[in-house]
């Protein structure tokens, strides 16, 4: 009888079930990380609200010095001169008190602002024929010794100041000569 016992106590033994293995510890462990883990990063990375507020305050000082840096660069090359050809001018003149003739040949041309240049081209367009027979006047009219190169300034600003005079606005801020030449005949 001890034998069949014996054979009698593995099959119980065999056909008990077995409990499976509980992850319910595992995933425990592993959520209560993950809030640990996200609990930390907030603390430590997500910046406070003084530090978001100078950052914004940091960002709005540079776009309004951007802004105002280029608002001046605008200006600066709207008010950048640039020049504007009056054209050329060959003239033959005797001189008062004089029965010498001379030549005088040049190309003439005005500074302007860069902002005014559509106006200067209309304004030369309607009245180029009343510029070209003031400055043929001025060049005509002027004496001798002020044609020479030491004193074209004389007739640099009587050119300016007549052809201003006859502009609607005083749009040259100065003239000169790209070329120059004074010849007897």
């Amino acid at each position: 009888m001890a034998d069949e016992n014996k054979t009698d106590d593995k099959p119980e033994l065999e056909d008990a079930p077995v409990k499976p293995r509980s992850n319910t510890s595992l995933i425990v462990l592993f959520v209560g990380m993950v809030v640990v883990l996200e609990t930390g990063m907030f603390f430590f990375l997500v910046p406070s609200a003084e530090q978001v507020s100078a950052l914004a305050e940091a960002e709005l000082i540079q776009s309004v010095q951007e802004g105002a840096e280029k608002a001046e660069q605008e200006q600066s090359d709207e008010n950048q001169e640039i020049e504007f050809d009056l054209g050329a001018f060959g003239e033959t003149f005797s001189p008062i008190e004089t029965e010498r003739s001379f030549q005088v040949e040049l190309k003439l041309y005005g500074l302007i602002r860069k902002k005014n240049r559509e106006k200067m081209e209309k304004e030369f367009e309607a009245k180029n024929g009343r510029l070209r027979h003031a400055i043929r006047m001025k060049i005509r009219n002027s004496e001798l010794n002020e044609l020479t190169e030491n004193q074209l300034g004389l007739l640099q600003r009587r050119i300016l100041t007549t052809c201003n005079h006859l502009l609607d606005e005083d749009l040259l801020l100065g003239v000169g000569f790209h070329d120059f030449q004074l010849r007897e005949e």
